[in-house]
């Protein structure tokens, strides 16, 4: 199988480097840019797997092009930036990013992030008894293997990494409430720095998702403890 490729969008040189010579040592393929123009001719030419995307970049900025991806594209997304607030890694999450992994970190950190992200996003084996496997609810259904969202016309929703994690542990637990810090406990090994305030924004999101002009998303808030996904679950 051949290795992941890495594309490095950063502006500092020393920096730059210094990702490319982390990754290169741990078995992936990196590209690197240093704005928008070299992102893209990367991105475009669909040889990417991964994105590390610094958010202060002179031109467009990395929030902008986080936006101009997610309209094009679902390619996991790390941002990693010097601003490190809960308010910074929200947007980012809003945002569609994958992961959030604040400036200064460790290269250790950088690349457990990567892994961790690959792992999620990778599709599912088809070979090991699980083909077939979806969940359907309200009328919504869910390709395991394909890791896909589908609406009752056959639409493909676009979901995020983190959303389709958060989503399909809600459709486990059908009509039960799941508290947040069992969310919590379940999105920890993708990214250490998960915060109530993150799942709160993960759970926003597939809402608007879910959300159509006769129906609201099936999803209730606990107060004060969590959410539940009140409608019947149906698998195979």
């Amino acid at each position: 199988m051949a290795a992941p490729t890495i594309l490095v969008v950063e502006d500092d040189p020393q920096l730059r480097t210094l990702i490319a010579r982390a990754l290169q040592g741990n078995g992936f393929v990196v590209r690197t840019a240093s704005g928008a123009a070299e992102m893209w001719g990367f991105l475009d030419a669909d040889i990417v797997d991964l994105v590390v995307l610094d958010i202060m970049l002179p031109g467009p900025n990395g929030i902008d092009l986080c936006r101009e991806i997610r309209r094009k594209r679902d390619t996991p997304i790390i941002f990693a930036s010097a601003k490190g607030s809960e308010t910074d890694r929200i947007v980012g999450l809003e945002l569609g990013a994958d992961d959030y992994l604040p400036k200064p970190f460790s290269t250790e950190e950088l690349v457990a992030r990567v892994r961790a992200v690959l792992r999620r996003t990778a599709p599912t084996d088809q070979g090991a008894g699980r083909s077939a496997e979806a969940i359907r609810f309200d009328g919504w259904t869910v390709d395991l293997p394909r890791r896909e969202l589908r609406s009752a016309r056959g639409a493909i929703v676009d979901l995020t990494g983190a959303e389709f994690d958060l989503l399909v542990t809600l459709l486990e637990h059908p009509q039960r409430i799941v508290a947040r810090e069992r969310l919590l406990e379940l999105t920890r090994s993708r990214n250490e720095e998960t915060s109530d305030r993150s799942i709160d924004v993960l759970v926003s999101r597939i809402r608007r998702k879910l959300s159509t002009s006769d129906k609201p998303a099936p999803i209730l808030t606990i107060r004060g403890v969590g959410y539940m996904l009140n409608v019947p679950v149906e698998r195979g």
